[in-house]
């Protein structure tokens, strides 16, 4: 058809460009658009496939499906009434998600084998993007890694519209009980919004440059870091590894080169280049068009570029002392480990009174997929960008620099969404030996030096 002509005329012209461009078509716009934002409709839960059938992996704190008392290890029978045995899991995200407001009934079977059938009615979902390192009891998340101490632990997993005023709280509440280190866990992070990333910058340096991008036929544009609002008075540690990328490399760069922070882990993924959203079709498809790129304070760059060495400057570098690079069978050791921590336990039921607890079935059998790989995957898909209340938005408008890296191997299933592919299928599978983080470790040891070299 002449628009499947114009389309791939479309990415042909742009395949010519760098690998960061591209055409964003009807079918993928509300995904990128989703990826974005980190919030969109549904019920708000992760699923995986096992042995064939649909399995929760977690539900998401406050959602439909959380409240309604749907749990980790759950298998889904049926959607609307229609067996969802052997049902692909891109259909099932489809037949879960849905506009705001509409409903969807989904029998599922608990692992007392015990059935329940519950209508949902769809909502903005958050996909939050500042998690701690373990669940309360409550199920919020912990940030405080070591009371005793006052060492807190903060991980960002992408940086969307709402990661500053949610890191903002987490930090709030840290400085209430006492924060005195803290550890910024920006591992597998691939990126975001360029202006979440300076942000978040400006939450720990007080003055002085945060960023500067420089494009072709655009100005250069500086940012530069501002008194009010910081947190100061505490050493820091940035994790970072091969899969850092991006928005996460502004970050870790900014803080090093204001000495406000020690870069600990791996050299970062090295993608200095900023992105320009712009509408196609009043809205209905997209242009991602790289603009310009982007020099950290220091001035060096931070792209890797085709024909880049080792040797070349290029990524974020862990300060000197500071490197511990995991092997490949580690990673996927820790995605594993990350995992089973982040799922939310089962709790038991009124109606597993007698029965005893109910408990999660195989809660950590999923394989991730892409994890341990060189190669950058491909953009992310889900569904009708939407503001913190819920309201329908335009799309941003090309002078807002977006940047979209390579896709997080680590990412969390979003709601509705595969976590991570398709599981192993075994049954029980246990981390074992227990997992040492070693990156994590070393950042608690620098911290713990720090803390006790302090007046």
């Amino acid at each position: 058809s002449r628009r499947e002509l114009m389309e791939a005329a479309i990415k042909g012209v742009l395949s010519k460009l760098d690998p960061y461009s591209s055409y964003i078509g009807p079918e993928e716009l509300g995904g990128f658009k989703s990826s974005v934002e980190s919030q969109f409709g549904g019920i708000g839960i992760q699923i995986t496939l096992d042995d064939g059938q649909l399995r929760v992996l977690s539900p998401l704190v406050g959602t439909p499906a959380y409240r309604a008392g749907i749990q980790s290890g759950d298998r889904i029978v049926k959607i609307e009434g229609e067996s969802t045995r052997d049902l692909d899991l891109d259909e099932a995200v489809r037949r879960l998600k849905g506009e705001i407001g509409t409903s969807v009934t989904l029998t599922v079977r608990h692992s007392n084998n015990k059935e329940m059938t519950v209508t949902l009615k769809r909502e903005t979902i958050h996909v939050s993007t500042v998690l701690g390192d373990t669940h309360k009891a409550n199920d919020d998340w912990e940030f405080m890694l070591d009371p005793e101490r006052g060492i807190g632990y903060i991980r960002i997993t992408a940086f969307s519209r709402d990661t500053y005023s949610d890191l903002k709280k987490a930090l709030d509440d840290l400085k209430s009980r006492n924060l005195r280190g803290l550890v910024l866990d920006l591992r597998f992070n691939p990126g975001g919004l360029l202006t979440s990333a300076i942000e978040i910058a400006d939450l720990f340096v007080a003055d002085g440059r945060i960023v500067s991008t420089k494009g072709r036929n655009t100005k250069e544009r500086t940012w530069e870091a501002r008194k009010d609002g910081t947190f100061e008075g505490f050493p820091m540690a940035v994790l970072v590894n091969r899969y850092s990328a991006s928005a996460s490399e502004i970050v870790s760069a900014c803080l090093q080169d204001h000495k406000r922070a020690v870069v600990i882990g791996e050299r970062t993924w090295g993608k200095g280049s900023v992105q320009n959203v712009i509408e196609l079709e009043d809205g209905k498809s997209a242009l991602k068009l790289t603009t310009a790129s982007y020099q950290r304070p220091n001035g060096h760059n931070i792209h890797r570029f085709p024909d880049a060495k080792e040797t070349d400057e290029w990524g974020v570098r862990p300060n000197d002392g500071y490197e511990v690079r995991l092997s490949e069978p580690e990673i996927g050791q820790f995605l594993l480990y990350r995992r089973s921590r982040d799922i939310l336990a089962a709790k038991a039921t009124s109606a597993d009174a007698n029965e005893g607890p109910s408990k999660p079935e195989d809660s950590q059998a999923s394989s991730p997929s892409d994890s341990t790989g060189e190669k950058p995957p491909a953009d992310d898909a889900a569904s009708p960008e939407k503001s913190p209340e819920g309201a329908t938005k335009t799309p941003q408008p090309a002078e807002e620099p977006k940047d979209d890296p390579p896709k997080n191997p680590e990412e969390k299933p979003s709601t509705e969404g595969p976590a991570n592919g398709k599981a192993n299928g075994s049954s029980g599978s246990k981390v074992s030996p227990p997992f040492v983080d070693r990156q994590l470790q070393k950042a608690v040891e620098y911290l713990t030096s720090e803390l006790a070299r302090a007046p």
